[in-house]
């Protein structure tokens, strides 16, 4: 059995609290807009003087807002025990069903294909005074960021194709995904109670 590991793309996000959540919605739409392989009405969304792609699916859509929403709590958690910048994770992986040939039956495994990390960093204010001067700076570097990123996504998606599984099912969706947070933290040893 082929056990090699997934490609994994590592994205960097810098946000503000008051932008966070938007930003990191906007990243993971345009990962799923370009890994999302049922039919799709085109759907944008305007972020920081740019216009990121955005997937018309009630389910992804309640994924990806479940998910950031409890990236924003972690954030927020740890922001409150920290003065220094705070930094959070959420990953999305894409899966292929494949058999897995037992002794008494045929059973369906999950095969990881794919994983799209993002790195979340928050800006925090290191003064109070100036405070208009350093909340302009803050959104120029956002700004700049996320366009970074979004090209980085779509130079990725168009040049990374080989590892793509074949679609062998006739399902709406042929890959199942999943998007956690905080990735290294739900490894193996925290599922059976190791760490």
């Amino acid at each position: 059995m082929d056990q090699r590991r997934p490609p994994e793309y590592i994205l960097e996000v810098f946000a503000d609290p008051t932008c966070v959540k938007d930003i990191v919605k906007g990243i993971l739409h345009t990962i799923f807009f370009h890994r999302f392989f049922p039919s799709l009405r085109p759907k944008t969304c305007d972020l920081l003087d740019l216009t990121l792609p955005v997937v018309d699916d009630a389910d992804i859509e309640t994924l990806i807002d479940q998910r950031t929403s409890a990236l924003i709590h972690q954030i927020d958690t740890t922001s409150n025990q920290r003065s220094s910048s705070v930094r959070g994770q959420i990953a999305v992986l894409f899966y292929e069903k494949r058999r897995r040939k037992t002794w008494l039956r045929a059973a369906e495994e999950e095969v990881c294909w794919e994983q799209w990390t993002v790195n979340v960093t928050l800006a925090t204010p290191k003064t109070e005074s100036d405070v208009v001067a350093e909340r302009v700076k803050v959104r120029k570097a956002m700004e700049t960021q996320l366009q970074k990123t979004a090209m980085k996504i779509v130079m990725i998606v168009n040049k990374e194709k080989d590892h793509i599984p074949p679609i062998t099912t006739s399902e709406s969706n042929p890959f199942p995904c999943q998007i956690v947070t905080n990735p290294k933290d739900e490894g193996w040893g925290t599922r059976i109670g190791l760490f």
